[in-house]
């Protein structure tokens, strides 16, 4: 199992997982997904900067909370016993001084939204910062990773409308349960070895049932995006962009079907393509009649 990575990527890359863009793309399409909701497709260019740079910030700083969490395990697991903590290239407290230097960079950017943002902003921080020790005490980290994946969606909201509708829920608990649902599969990968450990995850407590729970999120999330596409008026290319997700959730169960560990990296993978291509219909579906009022 590979993955493409900067070639001699320095440790404090890896800590942050710069070389592995992954995560960063997983969590900037529902980023997207949310400012394009929020301003009806055409987010202030200030907005569009902060929140993309945020996304990079905040999922930097969710991996090195993350590894400080995992230090003392992560030895015992075949994918990450290379990390810059367990082999002792970075030291705790400089990966510390590392995550909230992050924080402040951070708070920089969203000091630039407005008040009811910043306000927001401190329940992404309590999330962002506590789900890595989750899978201690729950078997539902998922969850709580699902839970700071979506908190943008309000602040996206609060940033470009200074409200928050009540159909935004549609949106924020679609990345929920997708991120509940991809981030299964990489558990997937690692079950034999967190089970060993006692490391607690979705993938350990699904058991037998994990493709088919896998799969009502999965339904579950098409329709959420299905309930929010219709509370916010879109047309057909945003509900295209669901079809050809759905498709892409069907090639994820093929891929995954014999829980080989390869076959779930790759069906994790390929939420890339799944958060890109609800994207393109939501941009299409809105810039479509701007182009034909022109």
């Amino acid at each position: 199992m590979t993955t493409k990575t900067l070639p001699m990527a320095n440790k404090w890359l890896r800590l942050m997982r710069l070389d592995r863009p992954i995560g960063t793309y997983l969590l900037l399409w529902p980023t997207y997904w949310a400012l394009w909701f929020a301003a009806e497709g055409r987010p202030s260019l200030s907005n569009l900067v902060i929140f993309t740079l945020g996304v990079v910030v905040m999922r930097a700083a969710g991996c090195v909370i993350n590894d400080y969490a995992d230090r003392h395990v992560d030895g015992s697991v075949e994918r990450t016993k290379n990390r810059p903590l367990v082999t002792g290239e970075i030291r705790p407290q400089q990966a510390l001084a590392l995550f909230f230097s992050l924080l402040a960079m951070a708070l920089a950017l969203v000091l630039k939204t407005n008040a009811m943002t910043i306000a927001l902003s401190i329940g992404g921080l309590l999330l962002a910062t506590t789900y890595p020790f989750l899978k201690r005490v729950t078997h539902l980290p998922q969850l709580g990773l699902g839970a700071a994946w979506a908190w943008v969606v309000p602040m996206a909201f609060a940033a470009e409308r200074h409200a928050l509708p009540p159909a935004l829920w549609f949106i924020f608990m679609a990345i929920i349960v997708w991120t509940i649902a991809f981030d299964t599969y990489y558990a997937m990968v690692d079950r034999e070895d967190d089970l060993k450990i006692g490391i607690k995850s979705t993938a350990i407590l699904f058991g037998s049932y994990d493709l088919l729970i896998v799969g009502l999120l999965q339904l579950a999330t098409l329709l959420l995006l299905l309930m929010a596409g219709i509370s916010f008026e879109r047309q057909a290319f945003y509900f295209i962009g669901l079809l050809a997700a759905a498709s892409y959730f069907i090639a994820q169960y093929l891929q995954a079907r014999t829980r080989e560990p390869e076959g779930c990296f790759k069906a994790f993978l390929n939420n890339h393509r799944v958060g890109m291509v609800v994207f393109i219909g939501l941009a299409l579906d809105y810039f479509y009649p701007i182009y034909i009022a022109l």
